[in-house]
């Protein structure tokens, strides 16, 4: 009775993370540049309760960790000069106190110092690693698909667009970016596809993460049951264990 209750604890656990990963989907759903998240589950042995019968191991359920979806999401045209989408691989480059971050969220502006940046204010780098500069008071600037930068007829730079061999091993780092582990190295992306005027919105597909939602939330009404009948169980094993006594 024990074993049971312990395994049914561990995948409450597991489920309530999952509950977790679908909110934050859902909640991500306008977020540029959101890739769609599902939790990874694994089979963890552990030793059983103390029993005269019964097996001598258990499997518990066990957070093993987050898979992304990083197919495109749907690409909106927004009219604006400075918004850029990525169709296919690859991830724009931004540099941040705390080193280079990786983005699909192409919600560009000029600063105050002409440096292309995102929109918490993080410099886009071009394909020599510099800040993208731009003459606020040029005209306005052309990307091609690319990511060649022209302004009045003049290449100023070209926008660096990366990828990974094992995306699986970058992690989130807020503001729709990644971080990438100290040993992956960045491989340039030579054909990029940059679309001017557009973003890419998050790959989030509503009726799946609601579905999945009532899926999570039957599964941990079910299992709070469950561990709710073993309870009583217990309870009036021990009571009439009292009464014999």
């Amino acid at each position: 009775m024990e074993n049971a209750m312990m395994v049914a604890l561990s995948r409450q656990v597991t489920l309530r993370r999952e509950l977790s990963i679908t909110a934050n989907n859902l909640a991500n759903m306008s977020t540029t540049g959101f890739k769609v998240e599902k939790l990874l589950l694994a089979s963890n042995e552990g030793k059983t309760a103390s029993h005269s019968d019964g097996p001598r191991k258990i499997s518990f359920a066990n957070d093993w960790g987050v898979a992304r979806d990083f197919s495109d999401g749907v690409i909106e045209n927004t009219d604006r000069p400075l918004d850029m989408a990525l169709s296919g691989k690859g991830f724009f480059v931004v540099e941040t106190p705390e080193g280079d971050r990786y983005t699909r969220d192409g919600r560009f502006t000029v600063d105050e110092t002409g440096s292309l940046s995102t929109a918490d204010g993080m410099e886009v780098l071009d394909e020599t690693g510099a800040p993208v500069l731009l003459d606020a008071n040029g005209g306005a600037p052309k990307i091609d698909r690319k990511g060649v930068i022209t302004v009045d007829g003049q290449e100023v730079a070209r926008l660096k667009i990366v990828d990974f061999d094992d995306k699986g091993a970058l992690s989130k780092d807020g503001y729709a970016r990644f971080v990438a582990p100290a040993d992956a190295v960045p491989q340039i992306v030579e054909n990029p596809t940059v679309m001017q005027g557009f973003l890419e919105r998050s790959n989030v597909v509503a009726i799946l993460e609601i579905n999945r939602m009532i899926e999570v939330n039957r599964a941990y009404q079910a299992v709070s049951s469950m561990l709710k009948k073993q309870e009583d169980t217990s309870k009036q094993a021990i009571q009439r264990l009292g009464r014999v006594g």
